[in-house]
């Protein structure tokens, strides 16, 4: 009864946090299950370990509101830590899963995947947008799925090695094409349609905030922008940076994302509208800029991009906690009495 639902929601992202570092270190460019002469693979207790991690981030992850019900700490602070968190997963799940499948045949190229990131990113967006619109978060089967399979994916890894994930299930098709499929699929047959409906429905029935539709299409923009911008950087980086240093791109793509979503997560707590624009944004145009007007800085740019991004998304939720503690005479870490 003394532990803080936040510090089960801090910690199982630190767990989720360690396991993808463990993979960058042991494989950053995603070649180590290539089975390329010359590369070195992934020790078997890594994958292990990273299921391990996965399972436990999860768990965590879907007992923290149990625990603060049990306890009695719900509210605003934990809502906002919990999705904030999770929207930072997002990235670091599917990054995770690049390292068992790598980049070589009969696997997906760095691109492929990196538009498997952005459905799982949309996909998340959306439905975060469907509560600012409606009032009512809806959470699908999709996501306990994915983390159950990552799981497993895992710890079979551990038991075969990455060569068992080399073969071809159906004519043409192997195994790491077959997930790209499955990723498609469950967003756009089992999601997105899902929570498309749930909004027709709140304005069909006057359930929801029934804002116009300039409104209700605020929340997109940002997000789209990110997706124009990342794309155009992509097709037209002088040195193929989504080759190149693949893994430094899409941890930066998820962390700018990550802001944009922890922002409409605070707009739809406290009823106020949706910023239109991300200031991460504008850095992310001027890098990609730079990088066009002079190749040479590419690599440079990437990087302090990615490094301003963390560190700007790290102050700006430590900011919005620290202040949602002050309002609310509680402590983010710790259960505080009422005589308190």
């Amino acid at each position: 009864m003394w532990l803080a639902p936040n510090m089960l929601t801090f910690v199982g992202f630190l767990m989720m946090a360690f396991a993808c570092f463990l993979l960058s270190f042991y494989d950053y460019h995603f070649w180590a299950s290539s089975g390329i002469p010359g590369t070195v693979p992934i020790p078997a207790w890594v994958f292990l370990a990273v299921s391990i991690l996965i399972f436990v981030s999860y768990t965590l992850d879907g007992i923290d509101g149990k625990q603060a019900r049990r306890t009695g700490t719900c509210g605003p602070l934990g809502e906002l830590f919990d999705h904030g968190l999770d929207s930072w997963t997002a990235v670091l799940i599917p990054v995770c899963l690049y390292s068992i499948f790598s980049r070589s045949e009969p696997s997906i190229q760095p691109f492929r995947f990196y538009m498997i990131c952005w459905n799982v990113f949309l996909t998340f967006y959306t439905t975060h947008w469907e509560k600012y619109l409606t009032g009512v978060l809806f959470l699908p089967w999709g996501y306990d799925l994915s983390m159950l399979g990552t799981t497993v994916l895992f710890g079979v890894t551990f038991i075969t090695g990455h060569e068992g994930w080399k073969k071809t299930v159906f004519e043409g098709i192997s195994t790491g094409r077959l997930i790209e499929i499955l990723f498609y699929l469950t967003s756009f047959l089992a999601t997105l349609p899902v929570s498309m409906c749930n909004i027709y429905r709140s304005y069909r029935d006057g359930t929801g905030k029934n804002l116009p539709f300039a409104e209700a299409i605020r929340p997109l923009i940002p997000v789209g922008a990110l997706l124009i911008i990342c794309i155009a950087w992509v097709i037209f980086s002088p040195s193929d940076v989504i080759s190149m240093h693949p893994r430094a791109f899409f941890l930066m793509t998820g962390t700018v994302f990550s802001n944009i979503t922890c922002r409409l997560v605070v707009s739809q707590m406290s009823g106020t509208r949706c910023f239109a624009w991300n200031s991460l944004l504008t850095f992310e145009v001027l890098a990609f800029t730079l990088s066009l007007a002079v190749p040479k800085t590419e690599l440079a740019s990437l990087y302090f991009l990615w490094l301003v991004s963390t560190l700007s998304h790290i102050h700006y939720g430590t900011c919005v906690v620290r202040q949602m503690c002050r309002h609310s005479r509680i402590k983010c870490f710790k259960i505080t009495k009422r005589d308190e």
